[in-house]
């Protein structure tokens, strides 16, 4: 069911061909490449030229420079002649969407183009066309002549090529006869590669890229299978997630696109999409892809199991029973692994979201507010605000009095023992080797009050608890899961980026009523607290980014590049400061028209330059508004939120 990757069990990367980028190689004899692209005015020859270093000297392997038209293909020989007589030969990259020409021209200038198949030959006028099947033959046929120069071109210069899907910009054609799927996303590329291998060109990359973390994991590992499938060659892959953001929120959303396909050893080359300056996207890159050298040690794992009913191409959830509010038709909850702390105070309860207010003797909550704190064997000293219950080991849980709001916690076979249940609910920590007590497992199939902590043996959570879950299965227990997994001490980046990879790829694969991440940080340490804020952050931001709890805004904007019109870093700013209060609003911000309307098309409003300080506003893929000036378009952005009545002022009583 699978037959996209060599093993669900262990890590083993995609066998692949390689691709020549000038004297770069690409593919799976080859480490994983790292990537980044420009932002600097393409005929701005210094400033590129500039840029380009500061990105090479951070670690870039190849830079992307937009040729939105031909006169930016033109410029792209001067910049590359002017890193060449500083010393870079670093390949460059021509990125084109809709200007043909500009591609036929970059292919003999520089080492590889870019072309997206959503627009290289065809106009988005977001029409639906019903096509017969000789309607639609013609169609390729109308792209095939569009396409053969470019092929013959690159063929002639030994120019590779990256067929770069974006899940927002399928053509009409490829909406109106395969959806807006990722199957549609699959077949936008492989109509542009068939061409491509009939004329026996190879020098080829391929990419599915989306904001949508599980559109864009489902997309690559479809995309691996049907080249396997209408054996087609196995080509490298591109990863990244478009439009990833900026800071926490774009590191942890590049970690559970990119990282997930890593796990599954699916990537040749990674690009990390920050709305930040692109030397600062490599080391995030790096970070990802240097988990994987020296290649992972194998997990030894007793048992693998299988899966009769999961498939990794679409979203499922799995079916779990109802414990509180756990599992069943609930969002994942988050818990707060508070078992290194034990001089209490309330101010302690802020970095995971509540907040007490003397003034009035009440607790605040945020939309980030914790669901469950785990206080191991240090129970709180006071009474918790509402929205917040404690977790006890069980040793500490049956000496207390009021057991209503607190609930044990057990590990492994001393849930067998002479205990005591709590009525309610109860927590019981497993992992691969638990699951093959057969008492354990009559025990939880007997209990639908006991919440499973789904715990990793070894450094690859991911993978080690897939195949957990394979197991549940296998064994009939329906019980929740939450996933658990403790860091040793690490940057905060680091954090963000590697619980992105162990968990969020298992919540876009529909695994997980919540999760519970912590580091190993000693009590005496006075950044604790600091820690827990950044462990709860961390955790509502990987629920975000697999899409299945939203709690705050998201800002889907792009990383910008030579195309873009305005600040990007600035305006994203501005309008984070305006609006991140809307939770579970989605605000696609783009520098053009290229990135927008069709690469926000998950977004409920749009805010894209068209224009020199001209802004146009859109309602999902609708443009409501054109030509508004930048001075005045965030305004004109709200009142079209009041309009729709979904705005609603800021509270300053409950911020954290």
């Amino acid at each position: 069911m699978t037959n996209y990757c060599e093993s669900l069990s262990s890590y083993s990367r995609r066998k692949t061909t390689t691709v020549k980028i000038g004297d770069l190689y690409m593919g799976s004899d080859y480490p994983i490449r790292v990537q980044s692209m420009t932002t600097i005015d393409t005929m701005d020859t210094k400033g590129s030229v500039e840029q380009s270093i500061r990105m090479i000297e951070a670690g870039c392997e190849l830079v992307r420079i937009t040729a939105p038209s031909v006169k930016e293909a033109q410029n792209l020989e001067l910049i590359r002649k002017e890193l060449k007589s500083r010393g870079y030969h670093t390949p460059l990259v021509a990125d084109i969407h809709f200007t043909p020409n500009a591609a036929e021209l970059a292919a003999r200038l520089v080492e590889k183009v870019r072309i997206n198949p959503g627009n290289y030959a065809d106009k988005k006028r977001f029409e639906n066309i019903d096509y017969t099947d000789s309607s639609y033959q013609a169609e390729l046929e109308r792209i095939r002549e569009k396409f053969l120069p470019l092929i013959k071109i690159c063929k002639e210069y030994g120019t590779a090529m990256r067929i770069g899907t974006n899940h927002g910009s399928l053509s009409d054609r490829i909406l109106s006869r395969f959806g807006d799927t990722p199957n549609g996303m699959v077949e936008s590329a492989l109509e542009f590669l068939r061409i491509c291998e009939d004329e026996n060109y190879y020098n080829i990359v391929l990419s599915m890229k989306s904001s949508n973390t599980q559109v864009m994991v489902q997309a690559y590992r479809l995309l691996s299978k049907r080249l396997a499938e209408e054996g087609l060659k196995p080509y490298p892959l591109h990863l990244g997630v478009t439009e990833a953001g900026e800071g926490e929120d774009g590191r942890i959303k590049s970690a559970v696109g990119i990282g997930t396909l890593l796990e599954d050893g699916l990537g040749d080359t990674v690009r990390v999409s920050l709305t930040e300056d692109p030397e600062f996207e490599i080391p995030v890159a790096q970070t990802l892809v240097n988990r994987y050298y020296p290649k992972p040690s194998e997990i030894s794992l007793d048992k693998t199991y299988q899966s009769k009913i999961h498939s990794p191409f679409k979203y499922q959830k799995r079916q779990s029973v109802e414990c509180q509010n756990i599992g069943g038709l609930q969002v994942p909850r988050v818990i707060a692994n508070y078992a290194q702390h034990s001089d209490w105070n309330k101010e302690d309860l802020k970095a995971i979201g509540h907040t007490y207010l003397p003034a009035i003797d009440k607790w605040g909550m945020s939309d980030q507010g914790a669901d469950y704190v785990y206080t191991g064997t240090n129970p709180c000293t006071f009474m918790l605000p509402n929205g917040l219950k404690e977790i006890i080991d069980y040793s500490q849980w049956e000496q207390k009095e009021n057991k209503e709001r607190a609930f044990p916690y057990f590990r492994g076979i001393e849930i067998l023992g002479d205990i005591q249940l709590s009525e309610i609910q109860n927590f019981l920590e497993i992992d691969l080797q638990t699951i093959q007590n057969q008492a354990i497992i009559d025990f939880v199939n007997a209990n639908n009050n006991v919440v499973l902590i789904a715990n990793a043996l070894t450094k690859r959570p991911f993978v080690e608890l897939r195949n957990l879950f394979f197991g549940l299965e296998n064994l009939g227990i329906k019980n929740p899961v939450i996933l658990k997994n403790d860091y040793p001490i690490l940057a905060e980046s680091d954090v963000q980026l590697f619980a992105g990879t162990d968990l969020g790829g298992l919540l876009i694969e529909g695994f997980g009523d919540g999760v519970m991440i912590s580091q190993d940080i000693s009590q005496s340490d006075q950044n604790y607290l600091a820690t827990q804020k950044v462990m709860n952050s961390t955790s509502f931001g990987i629920l975000q980014a697999a899409r299945t709890r939203m709690s705050k805004t998201e800002y889907i904007s792009c990383p910008s590049c030579g195309r873009t019109l305005f600040d990007l870093q600035e305006t994203t700013a501005m309008i984070r400061k305006r609006t991140d209060h809307l939770k579970g609003i989605k605000i696609g911000i783009m520098g053009c028209i290229v990135n927008g309307p069709g690469e926000m098309a998950d977004a409920d409003y749009g805010y894209v330059g068209i224009g020199k300080d001209k802004i146009s506003l859109y309602r999902g893929q609708e443009v409501i508004k054109r030509s508004v000036s930048a001075s005045n378009a965030l305004d004109e952005l709200i009142n079209l939120m009041k309009e729709d009545g979904i705005w609603h002022e800021p509270s300053t009583e409950n911020e954290i």
